[in-house]
């Protein structure tokens, strides 16, 4: 194996990763490590492989969304005017590194990882692989089309409410949202923090496992980390929503896929059992539509203050709405969100699994 990991990815990594901003419009990733640092990387790695050392993860290349701190990158979550040097990378991003991985640089976002589509960045924004007249979706934008296009075996992408899923359901790829503090979210910039996930997006459950093997885990240096065990589900009682809470937007092909994929595993011994989603839904409608959109105020109340040119609009009146909610408002939520857990764990006691179709549709750039 001699010097096989500086040959395989520290000389051929850098070049087709370095031609995705130039040739591009619409660039999925943000900053990158020069040729020579990746060289240093991959030759530190083969010398500890020489002396003896087991790496999981010898020699794989990843990248690493821009909310996520790096260092020897700056930190922008997608504004600029934001921006700072991390003095050190986040906890998830130091277990990869010490499993003999190596971060290639920072990918784009949905700026704070504020939306769904990937547009909202003044980077420019990405587009879906397979399409290029569709979105990548997001707000993990960059992170799947680095992994979909093959530059990266993974990326890590954060998600609140979908910004992990979405984007890999977009691009064909596995979009892992573990457990709420069985990652270690120290060094990630908070969207949500009571909330906020760390993600992996790769090409293969087998691949997503082994990253997971290696980041998760209890963390000090984090308040919101807990001890989660592993829990090995039986998967015969598959919850899926009732046919009219099914929303499609008119995506024939979308509920097709989705009737067809539900069909094989009822085909395969699954039991599917049709479930109301009408407490999922509204618990969902509290984090947009509700008292936690506050976290988001909370999280950005500098930024908002400052008011920056490179604030998106968007984001910018989403993240303002919590500036007129009351404490009594977040304690009304509080209240109504453990009546909607308490229904939720009614609904487990039914079923194994829950299958939902990640989106209903995709959509055009334009």
């Amino acid at each position: 194996r001699d010097r096989f990991i500086v040959q395989a990815f520290g000389l051929e990594i850098a070049e087709p990763f370095a031609l995705v901003g130039p040739r591009h419009a619409d660039p999925p990733r943000i900053a990158r490590f020069d040729a020579h640092a990746l060289l240093a990387q991959a030759e530190a790695i083969d010398a500890r492989v020489a002396a003896g050392e087991e790496l999981p993860l010898a020699g794989v290349p990843f990248a690493v969304k821009d909310n996520i701190d790096v260092a020897g990158i700056d930190t922008t979550a997608g504004c600029p005017s934001f921006g700072y040097r991390p003095a050190a990378s986040a906890t998830v991003v130091d277990r990869l590194v010490a499993a003999g991985a190596i971060c290639i640089g920072k990918t784009n976002l949905d700026q704070f990882a504020t939306g769904l589509n990937g547009t909202r960045s003044p980077y420019g924004a990405p587009v879906n692989v397979y399409n290029r007249a569709y979105v990548s979706g997001g707000s993990s934008s960059g992170s799947a089309v680095v992994v979909a296009a093959g530059l990266v075996a993974f990326a890590l992408g954060t998600d609140t409410a979908g910004s992990g899923r979405v984007p890999a359901a977009f691009q064909h790829l596995i979009g892992f949202k573990p457990s709420r503090g069985r990652w270690s979210s120290t060094g990630l910039v908070p969207a949500c923090r009571t909330l906020d996930c760390i993600t992996v997006l790769a090409s293969t459950i087998a691949d997503t496992r082994l990253v997971d093997t290696v980041v998760a885990g209890f963390d000090a240096t984090d308040p919101f980390s807990v001890r989660v065990p592993e829990r090995d589900r039986a998967a015969r009682r598959i919850g899926v929503p009732r046919p009219d809470q099914r929303k499609w937007f008119g995506d024939l092909e979308s509920e097709r896929l989705y009737d067809k994929a539900i069909a094989c595993l009822a085909a395969n011994g699954a039991e599917l059992v049709e479930i109301d989603m009408t407490p999922l839904n509204e618990a969902a409608q509290l984090l947009y539509g509700g008292p936690w959109v506050a976290e988001r105020t909370a999280a950005l109340k500098a930024v908002l203050a400052a008011d920056p040119a490179d604030l998106d609009p968007v984001v910018r009146e989403v993240v303002a709405g919590g500036l007129d909610l009351r404490a009594v408002d977040l304690f009304n939520g509080i209240y109504r969100l453990a009546a909607l857990r308490r229904a939720a764990e009614i609904m487990w006691e039914s079923i194994d699994v829950l299958v939902l179709p990640t989106t209903g549709t995709t959509y055009r750039v334009a």
